[in-house]
C-alpha cells in the first residue's frame, strides 16, 4: 500500500532551516516517513491526533532527531484516508515554540471544506 507525501511551502522552509542546524534531520525524517508508511496515524504517546474530520486526521508527532540527543522536533501532518496521502504542515522545535500554529492548520483545512 502506497502513501503519497507532500509538503506545504511553509513546511519546506522550516525543514530547510532546521536541516542547516541539525545535520541528521534528513535521515531522521526518512525514518519518520517509514513509520507513517506502516502506521499512518502513528501509535503510542508520541503521536497525538489534533483534529478529525470527514476524510482527514491532523496529527502532531515527535520527530526524533539524533543530532538533538534525546530531545525532539514536533511535526504536524494531515493524513487523508481516501487518497492515502500525507501532507506535512509544520515542523518546529519545542524549545523555540510551545505549540503548533493553529491558524495554519485552520487555513489548510479550509481547502477541503
Amino acid at each position: 500500500m502506497t502513501i503519497n507525501f507532500d509538503e506545504l511551502p511553509e513546511f519546506s522552509k522550516e525543514y530547510k532551516r532546521y536541516l542547516k542546524k541539525y545535520r541528521t534531520l534528513d535521515s531522521d525524517f526518512l525514518n519518520f516517513k517509514k513509520i507513517i508508511l506502516s502506521i499512518p496515524c502513528g501509535v503510542g504517546k508520541h503521536f497525538n491526533i489534533i483534529t478529525v474530520s470527514n476524510d482527514i486526521k491532523i496529527i502532531k508527532a515527535r520527530l526524533f532527531c539524533r543530532y538533538l540527543k534525546g530531545t525532539s522536533l514536533r511535526i504536524i501532518y494531515a493524513f487523508h484516508f481516501q487518497s492515502r496521502k500525507v501532507d506535512f504542515i509544520e515542523l518546529y522545535f519545542k524549545g523555540e515554540k510551545e505549540n503548533e500554529d493553529s491558524e495554519r492548520i485552520k487555513a489548510y483545512l479550509k481547502n477541503f471544506f
